[in-house]
């Protein structure tokens, strides 16, 4: 839902940067991976310190390079499958390292394994959910549902573990990341279903 009503937004505000790099020789490969690095050096090296406030700021910074390196792929009229896939691959990266960052922390200094607990629920279920969603896709079939888009799940951990570094209660992260961990397994259900339905149609279709 958020990718939708936000594609158009960010590809206006993003294009003159991205004409920017590509007039001065940057690809929308190394985009991607210098991307993905500071996303994990955010997750990595300022959550497990703490620092979730600045750690959530250093990693926004580099979060838009997924919406950046697509606007430099169709401008260039390059990309295709080799691009696809290593955006794929580094946004499974990058999603672990967010989620495992906030883990350490609350498993160490920040001394709450509820919430420790949770993202690690998170990491797991939201790997599922890509991998229902690829392995469905290269079997011939579409599984392009769910509730836990992934934009939806890096919004909502950035926010929330950003001001819970600011003083907001613990417990909205706590409840932030039980939603998010739901919403992922109701997708991932989402996703079985429709490719069950899809394959028995199938096998119905060749009877």
């Amino acid at each position: 839902m958020l990718n939708r009503h936000a594609r158009g937004f960010f590809t206006a505000l993003f294009t003159p940067l991205a004409r920017w790099l590509l007039k001065i020789g940057v690809s929308p490969d190394a985009v991607t991976v210098i991307g993905t690095a500071g996303v994990v050096v955010g997750a990595l090296v300022f959550y497990p310190l703490g620092q979730l406030w600045w750690g959530t700021l250093f990693i926004t910074a580099f979060i838009f390079s997924d919406v950046l390196d697509g606007i430099m792929a169709r401008l260039r009229d390059t990309g295709g499958r080799w691009g696809n896939f290593l955006d794929s691959t580094l946004d499974r990266i990058a999603d672990g390292a967010l989620f495992a960052g906030v883990a350490i922390w609350f498993f160490t200094g920040g001394d709450d394994y509820a919430i420790a607990v949770a993202a690690m629920l998170c990491l797991v279920l939201g790997m599922v959910v890509s991998y229902a969603r690829s392995k469905a896709e290269s079997l011939g079939f579409t599984a392009n549902v769910g509730i836990a888009e992934r934009a939806e799940r890096l919004v909502s951990v950035l926010v929330v573990t950003g001001f819970t570094g600011l003083g907001l209660p613990p417990v909205v992260l706590l409840v932030t990341l039980g939603l998010l961990a739901l919403a992922s397994l109701i997708t991932i259900i989402q996703r079985v279903a429709t490719v069950h339905r899809q394959a028995f149609a199938e096998s119905a279709a060749s009877d």
